[in-house]
């Protein structure tokens, strides 16, 4: 093949994260906290991710009434120090094992998106630590970063002004004729003007990226206000978040202890409803 015909070189792509890049290589298993959010690994697969910037898979299950708040709360009683929350949801007949799967795929791409943000701070990794939530579908690091960059790049298509993103949402009043869909009716319902995206993503019981998505769209289309600067605080934009209930010690204890065929089907099942 002479150098006419030659077929072009990819161009080559940071990771997200290094060292998510290098545990997955070595295998390991544990913890990789960073300043927004934490991913556990298990064999170097990613497990579970959590930030407080993102509505757990406890919020996202029982605040929309799938749920109970007590049938979770008895789940976490009853399964959580064995680290088997998940199978115990789906053994008790309290949640389909597919409905839980696609739940917590949710929940561990919304947090790690946020996690993983740009400039979130020094990375540490915690051998050997596990999650309560137990096994429910290991992810691949590897599809964890390609989503992660897929979402960044969706946000800015959509409007490149990420001030937006932890912001209060503040409503326009739209012009004659503009419509809006129900599930932004329901976000701009919550738009009071100090509420931030995350706030409303938790009060509604939605994944927060896909309320960004939304408030995105809406500022796009001149529906809620643009902030010209990046407000005072902190990046990831959970001001005004509710306070999760409280949960047994031994879970705080843990959370700090030292110690692409399924994505489309994931992204499918999601944004089906957007």
């Amino acid at each position: 093949m002479n150098a006419d015909t030659a077929a072009p070189v990819a161009p080559h792509v940071s990771p997200v994260s290094p060292m998510l890049v290098r545990l997955a290589d070595e295998r390991a298993t544990g913890a990789l906290l960073r300043d927004h959010g934490t991913l556990y690994l298990a064999e170097g697969r990613v497990v579970h991710a959590e930030s407080p910037a993102a509505p757990g898979i406890d919020i996202l299950l029982t605040t929309g009434g799938r749920l109970p708040r007590e049938g979770w709360q008895r789940a976490i009683d009853e399964a959580g120090a064995r680290r088997e929350v998940g199978r115990f949801l789906v053994d008790s007949g309290r949640i389909g094992g597919g409905e839980l799967e696609i739940c917590h795929l949710g929940a561990l791409y919304d947090a790690a998106f946020f996690a993983l943000a740009p400039g979130s701070g020094p990375t540490r990794f915690r051998y050997g630590v596990g999650h309560w939530i137990g096994p429910v579908r290991p992810v691949p690091a590897a599809a964890v970063e390609r989503e992660t960059l897929r979402r960044r790049e969706l946000l800015d298509q959509v409007w490149p002004y990420p001030a937006v993103d932890s912001a209060p949402v503040v409503p326009r009043t739209p012009a004659p004729g503009q419509s809006v869909t129900r599930r932004q009716r329901a976000l701009l319902e919550m738009a009071d003007g100090v509420r931030t995206p995350a706030a409303i993503a938790w009060a509604l019981g939605r994944p927060a990226f896909h309320t960004l998505l939304e408030v995105r769209r809406l500022a796009a289309a001149g529906l809620v206000d643009t902030p010209p600067d990046p407000p005072s605080g902190s990046h990831s934009g959970h001001g005004g978040r509710p306070v999760r209930p409280a949960l047994p010690a031994w879970i705080a204890e843990v959370s700090a202890d030292p110690d692409i065929a399924l994505l489309r089907r994931l992204r499918d099942a999601l944004e089906a409803n957007l």
